[in-house]
């Protein structure tokens, strides 16, 4: 639990360079060493969970020495403001996992420069097991280039660079194991987190992210999906989320408000890449990491590319009629991830340089009136400059007209409750906004 302690912990060291200047961070991650990065991984021929852990060249055990490793040099390199940690339990057997086994992540914690806003975490993974065919052979060849050599690669790639920044809050890089047998990894991580009351405001997770060509031979390098939750798929709903659907606010719970935000970090800052929005928590019969945040109560998201090739993912390694079966570095598209890891910076600079998304959000219903009148606790960060009220059509996906309305707690829009959906921003000095909160009556 070392790097849920030092979470707790000031660490403060000299920054290296301006957190501002996202085109900076954006110019800096390169293909050569995501591409270096993915043979790494699969040079290991295998990493299944339960793959051999005491060899230095084959198996879950030497891929997660050479992370940590890895991670360890990037924080030399950046005067050692990277902290790189095991975060190790032992999962009881279970679906998938015939036997007790140890789960083992490896967790980069780059502490955030502000009083105010160093507990506040953003949290990027990606998983770095990999399985072929099937899911209890240990043996065969698993090379999982892009399930999920990509996304761990990505998230390596964003420590390498922004642990030479700084920024207000913190973020935590996690390359996370035991997902192909269950989210294991994932669910232990947001479990200690929980337990140690932790303030995550985002999770970002990259899972299937190094392909831009389908398996009829489409091309999609400049679209990238973005799977957000809604309504939990429980028995009965909590009174908060029976209070967001009496309102009409079943789109903007917390991981669609920050599904939303990313949709406009990524226009603002790297209009290159389109991400798809999808209102679905994940794939159809298939689930990631972020799944585990989600039931934890934190808003959590994932990005993954646009068409997927089933041929290249958990198939063992062959030719058949002709046609080449396996997760291999030969079908990877390495510039892709990288436009997609350039999202992720930009989300993750923007994110954590803003101020806290508002709390308390309520709207008042006192009496019938055509205005709007919300109400929020003012932000504690000292450099807030004010609140944004943003509003949408009700059929909107995405936020379309906004007020400033300065350094207040309550703010009166001209426009009926009944026709719009309604958020607060929270703004700094800098130009950093906050992810929306919905008002609750």
């Amino acid at each position: 639990m070392r790097h849920i302690l030092f979470l707790l912990m000031f660490a403060a060291s000299a920054s290296i360079a301006n957190a501002q200047d996202i085109p900076t961070i954006l110019s800096q991650i390169r293909a050569d060493s995501i591409r270096a990065s993915v043979h790494t991984l699969v040079g290991f021929h295998t990493r299944h969970t339960l793959s051999d852990t005491l060899s230095d060249t084959r198996g879950i055990g030497a891929a997660r020495r050479w992370i940590y490793n890895t991670l360890q040099r990037y924080s030399t390199q950046s005067n050692g403001r990277l902290d790189v940690s095991y975060h190790r339990f032992t999962q009881a057997p279970g679906r998938r996992i015939p036997q007790a086994a140890e789960i083992v992540n490896v967790v980069a914690t780059l502490r955030g420069s502000s009083p105010a806003s160093a507990n506040r975490i953003i949290v990027v993974s990606g998983h770095y097991d990999s399985i072929c065919g099937s899911q209890s052979d240990v043996e065969c060849n698993a090379p999982g280039a892009n399930d999920d050599a990509s996304g761990t690669a990505a998230v390596m790639e964003l420590a390498r660079v922004m642990s030479n920044y700084q920024f207000d809050a913190t973020i935590v890089f996690i390359a996370v194991a035991g997902e192909e047998q269950g989210l294991y990894g994932a669910h232990g991580w947001a479990a200690d987190a929980v337990r140690d009351s932790l303030d995550i405001q985002a999770m970002l997770t990259n899972d299937i992210i190094g392909n831009s060509t389908a398996d009829d031979g489409r091309k999609e390098p400049y679209r990238v999906r973005l799977f957000a939750d809604g309504i939990p798929p429980v028995k009965e709903n909590s009174v908060m989320v029976q209070a967001y659907l009496r309102t009409g606010g079943e789109n903007d719970l917390p991981s669609r408000q920050l599904a939303r935000h990313i949709v406009e970090v990524s226009k603002k800052h790297y209009p290159e890449m389109h991400v798809d929005m999808i209102y679905r928590r994940d794939r159809y019969l298939r689930g990631g990491d972020h799944i585990a945040f989600i039931e934890k109560g934190f808003a959590a998201v994932r990005f993954s590319e646009p068409n997927e090739n089933y041929r290249h993912q958990h198939q063992n390694v062959r030719v058949e009629d002709g046609v080449q079966y396996g997760d291999l570095p030969e079908f990877v598209d390495f510039e892709y991830i990288v436009r997609v890891a350039k999202v992720n910076a930009a989300v993750l600079a923007a994110t954590a340089n803003a101020p806290a998304s508002p709390k308390n959000v309520t709207m008042e219903l006192r009496s019938l009136t055509n205005n709007t009148t919300i109400r929020w606790v003012a932000n504690t960060e000292p450099d807030v400059s004010g609140y944004r009220i943003v509003w949408r059509e009700t059929t909107s996906p995405v936020w379309q007209h906004h007020q400033d309305v300065g350094l207040v707690t309550e703010a009166t829009i001209p426009l009926s409750k009944d026709n719009y959906i309604f958020g607060v921003q929270a703004l700094n000095h800098r130009g950093f906004v906050s992810p929306a909160v919905y008002p609750l009556p």
